[in-house]
């Protein structure tokens, strides 16, 4: 006689990969949101479900377990650039463009709670290893690196003044939206992101340029 009991079937275990990637994944989206000092690792073991005491199976320590998170963090946003990036190649400046309206949509989703991890990290570096500092630096190049490539891209068909400086530019972005971001979460508003916006592709100064429907102040 079969007595095996009805209902949901048992839930199966995670294994190491899947546990460990479903704590960096709890990490990124509570670190957009709080410092990496302030939290602690039975806030992110909680929302996992994992015992306290598993921590040290997957991370050497709270040091170890930030830096993985960095380089997760860095590998999804280097992504979603690239996927905005290439979403028009005969346009990228819409690229740009489509990766902004993202970012504002995300910021006015959670209420401008979350922000930026790279930025959150970047605050607390004065009290932070100084392990952290080279991987923090390495995400910014990176995203340098790509925006870079896209406003070349641009300046190739002609949407971007040939004087202009991409590299320069690409740097200037970035330091200019973590400030940006960091403003919306204080004044809880996207208008700061769409100021730094506005300015940004205005001084590309081209008159082919397609962006021609600056965000509203």
């Amino acid at each position: 006689m079969n007595t095996a009991k009805r209902g949901r079937p048992p839930k199966q275990p995670r294994n190491f990969e899947d546990t460990k990637q479903a704590l960096l994944l709890a990490g990124m989206a509570i670190l957009t949101e709080r410092g990496f000092n302030t939290v602690g690792i039975e806030v992110i073991l909680k929302r996992v479900g994992v015992p306290k005491g598993s921590f040290y199976h997957y991370f050497k320590n709270k040091d170890d377990f930030g830096l993985q998170v960095i380089q997760y963090y860095d590998q999804y946003f280097c992504a979603k650039l690239r996927r905005c990036f290439n979403s028009e190649p005969d346009m990228p400046l819409m690229g740009l463009k489509r990766f902004v309206d993202e970012a504002v949509d995300g910021m006015q989703k959670y209420r401008f709670t979350r922000g930026c991890l790279i930025g959150n990290f970047g605050q607390e570096m004065p009290i932070l290893s100084e392990t952290f500092k080279q991987p923090l630096t390495d995400c910014l190049q990176h995203w340098t690196e790509l925006l870079a490539a896209n406003l070349k891209q641009a300046q190739s068909l002609g949407q971007i003044n040939n004087s202009i400086d991409c590299d320069a530019q690409a740097e200037f972005f970035w330091i200019g939206w973590e400030g940006a971001i960091l403003s919306a979460k204080v004044m809880q508003s996207a208008l700061p992101m769409h100021k730094f916006a506005n300015g940004f592709f205005a001084q590309l100064t081209s008159p082919n340029m397609p962006i021609n429907t600056p965000y509203k102040s």
